[in-house]
């Protein structure tokens, strides 16, 4: 038997457009995405010699097939077509569920990486991160990880240069939302306001960290906020205590702030303790 270890890091969205619906269902999507130092730990036992497995340190998270990262390693297994003689996967989870920070996705990168490892590196990091879309439409991103513009419904990933170092504080309030029903909602109201993609390409590229954080920007974050106006609060605590941009990740409903300094942050921090116990000091990877 093997024992395969892999970080499994989850993503903020730098900018995130929702462009129109698809023929199959899904939306178009356009979006700066960025790897933070906030990971899962995915170990994975390769050759035990007894059905399929997954443990999860926390409860109320899947462990049978609707698992991502058993679906990622299925979906490896059967493009390759390998057999492991029996595999387990363990998972200690620290992303925070239902917060648009990918937690499922960055397992489910995790074991595809651990497992083209394993295998003797068969698939390039783009090959595998093509597979990757069979399994979720974040788990492109989060295999190759980094900065980058995601396009598509999340299949297309071109690599962007690092962006400029940064320390980011992530607040994720008590309620989640259905992400389902948040784009059912978006189809139904006029987007006031997008984000500049291509600025904020151009902010990446010149590593100027303040223009960056001056296009931060999520289509989401309005409707969401709508309903759950603590979102404000969260901002606002951010906002007064030096954080250059704050704003909502993903479907949400976690929040994160771009912060210049390791202390403004920590400041942020404990102001956010006393009503949140989800708060979260990451680095950009």
């Amino acid at each position: 038997m093997t024992t395969l270890y892999e970080g499994a890091y989850a993503k903020l969205n730098l900018t995130l457009d929702v462009l129109g619906k698809r023929d199959d269902g899904y939306h178009d999507l356009q979006s700066v995405m960025q790897t933070i130092s906030v990971r899962d730990d995915v170990e994975i036992d390769v050759g035990t010699g007894k059905p399929w497995k997954l443990l999860c340190s926390q409860e109320g998270i899947p462990t049978d097939e609707s698992n991502l990262a058993m679906k990622a390693a299925r979906v490896y297994c059967d493009a390759m077509n390998k057999d492991p003689q029996g595999l387990e996967i363990r998972i200690l989870k620290r992303i925070p569920t239902g917060a648009g920070m990918g937690g499922g996705s960055a397992d489910a990168a995790a074991v595809l990486r651990a497992l083209n490892r394993h295998y003797g590196y068969p698939l390039s990091l783009p090959a595998l991160a093509e597979l990757g879309a069979r399994v979720g439409s974040d788990v492109p991103f989060c295999t190759i990880g980094g900065t980058a513009m995601v396009e598509g419904r999340g299949e297309r990933v071109r690599k962007l240069p690092d962006m400029p170092d940064c320390v980011f504080v992530v607040c994720k309030p008590d309620f989640s939302v259905a992400t389902p029903e948040l784009y059912r909602k978006l189809d139904t109201v006029a987007i006031a306001r997008r984000p500049d993609n291509q600025a904020m390409e151009n902010a990446i590229f010149m590593g100027d960290l303040g223009a960056v954080a001056e296009q931060v920007y999520n289509v989401f974050d309005p409707v969401v906020t709508e309903e759950h106006l603590e979102l404000n609060y969260i901002k606002s605590i951010c906002h007064s205590y030096g954080a250059l941009n704050q704003q909502m990740t993903g479907s949400g409903s976690a929040v994160f702030a771009i912060m210049a300094e390791f202390e403004h942050a920590a400041v942020v921090c404990d102001m956010l303790k006393a009503n949140y116990s989800q708060i979260y000091i990451a680095k950009p990877v």
